[in-house]
Formats: structure tokens, C-alpha cells, sequence
């Protein structure tokens, strides 16, 4: 991604109402730094468009009435026609949770494929938004409080029961489901928890520093994130050779660390020292 890319995603980031997809398409180019903005989002914008106008036409044909029948229409081309779908083995790649590339090859995690079907609803006509069950994303087709349909993406769109969504909450965290889960997520925690999903893949593998290091620098793009991003990007900048920057990030976070946990802020600049020590 280019200083300007960059600046576009803190740009978008920033509006009054920011949009995911366009967020995520240019995270995508952290990954591929040759690709050329432009082309890329035009691109994925004629396949989301391409994509919609597919709906709108079996929208024509069937006339679905109520969210059951819309989400079967929707799960009938997205996932059967096209075939958008995932599998377990997409959990250990990269481009599942890359925009560009799931666009392409029609594969993803639960996010991004719910992120799609959001996406090209929302150019048919039709009400879907995306639904941040704890680990596993999902989506809800129809208007909020008129008997929305809940369906996995994941799963080629297979509708789910509260008992389902219950199954899924109590696995992920050991909690209770609740009606609260159901409300749309904020566009950024969309892009956010995306984010997230890129670090934590490479956080298991020391090889990929570099990609958990643009994740974590995008994070904190965001006008929210959590503080202890500082921190992350500052141990990383120190993994990847980057003594001095990752020891001066440290020791900024451990001032804020200061007013509130003076002993974590001691260890962090051990850190610091640490790092800068690695230099001789």
C-alpha cells in the first residue's frame, strides 16, 4: 500500500459514514503493494454490481415476499450459483481475509463473506447487515423487528434458529445468547474485528511479521482501537529489526501507562531497554 492508499483508509475511516467494503479493498493492498488502487476497487465494484444485478433479476422472476424468501433467493445465488462459500482450511489463509481475493475466488472467512452478501444486498435493494455473533459472523436478512432471518455465509447461506445462533455464542465464549447480539455493528468494528482476524493468523507465524505489522498499523488508523495496539506494533517493530523505532513506541506507550499502571509501564520500559540493547 502507498502513503497515499494509506492515506485514504485514515481518510474513509474518518467520514460520516464510512464504508466498509472500501476500508477492506484497500487493506487488500497491504498484501499485494504492486497492485494499482484504482483497478482494484473498480474491479471489485463490477463484480458487487454484477452481483446484484443477478439478485435483482431472480428478484424479478420469484418476487420473494418476507425475509425467509429473500434469504433463500439470496443463499440460491450467491452460494448455489455463484458459489460463494468456506471451508476450515480457509481459516489458515491469508486472502480469506483479504477483500480482492475473496471476491475472486469466491472463499473466505464468516466475516467476509457476510461483509459480500451485505454488499450486494444493499445494491439489490434488499435488507441484509451482518450480525457480530462472538466468533463466528454471520448475517440477518429483512428489517429489524420484522421477523428477520438469520443465515451463515459460511455455510452457503443456510439459515440458522436462535437455538442455532445460541450454539454458536455458547462455543465461541461460554455466554448466554442475547437479542442485543442481533444489532448491526458499526461499519469501523466491522473492519476492526477484520483486522483483527489478519493479526491474530500472523501472530502464529513468525515469517509474517511484516503482515501482522500493516494489520496493526491500519488498526490504529481507526478512530477507535484498543491502546494496547501501541504496544503490539512497538514488539513487532522489534521483531523485524526496527530496535530503536519499536523502543521509542515503547516508551511512549509506557508514559500513558504511567497514570493509571505504573507497574506495567516499569516493565514496558524494561522492555525498551531491552531492545535498544540489542543494537550493540
Amino acid at each position: 500500500m502507498t502513503e497515499e492508499s494509506r492515506a485514504r483508509f485514515h481518510a474513509e475511516a474518518r467520514a460520516e459514514c464510512p464504508d466498509p467494503v472500501l476500508l477492506c479493498l484497500l487493506a487488500g493492498l497491504e498484501a499485494d503493494p504492486q497492485a494499482d488502487p484504482d483497478e482494484v476497487i473498480s474491479t471489485a465494484g463490477a463484480v458487487l454490481d454484477r452481483l446484484a444485478e443477478a439478485v435483482r433479476r431472480a428478484v424479478d422472476e420469484r418476487r420473494p415476499v418476507g425475509a425467509a424468501a429473500q434469504a433463500a433467493l439470496l443463499a440460491a445465488v450467491l452460494a448455489g450459483r455463484e458459489r460463494f462459500h468456506g471451508r476450515p482450511s480457509d481459516y489458515n489463509r491469508l486472502d480469506s481475509s483479504l477483500l480482492p481475493a475473496v471476491l475472486k475466488r469466491r472463499r473466505g472467512l464468516p466475516i467476509m463473506l457476510s461483509l459480500v452478501w451485505a454488499a450486494v444486498a444493499e445494491r439489490a435493494g434488499l435488507p441484509v447487515h451482518g450480525v457480530a455473533l462472538p466468533g463466528h459472523f454471520v448475517a440477518a436478512v429483512g428489517e429489524p423487528g420484522s421477523g428477520q432471518v438469520l443465515v451463515d455465509p459460511f455455510h452457503g447461506g443456510r439459515t440458522l434458529t436462535p437455538e442455532d445462533a445460541a450454539q454458536l455464542v455458547a462455543a465461541a465464549t461460554g455466554e448466554a445468547f442475547t437479542d442485543q447480539m442481533l444489532a448491526p455493528p458499526a461499519p469501523l468494528d466491522v473492519v476492526l474485528r477484520v483486522l483483527g482476524n489478519i493479526r491474530t493468523w500472523a501472530s502464529s507465524r513468525p515469517e509474517q511479521a511484516r503482515t501482522q505489522l500493516w494489520a496493526t498499523e491500519l488498526s490504529l488508523l481507526l478512530p477507535r482501537h484498543p491502546a494496547q495496539l501501541r504496544l503490539e506494533r512497538a514488539e513487532i517493530l522489534v521483531r523485524v529489526g526496527d530496535f530503536l523505532g519499536g523502543a521509542a513506541e515503547m516508551e511512549s506507550y509506557a508514559a500513558i501507562l504511567d497514570a493509571f499502571d505504573p507497574d506495567s509501564a516499569a516493565r514496558v520500559r524494561l522492555e525498551a531497554r531491552a531492545a535498544r540493547h540489542r543494537l550493540n
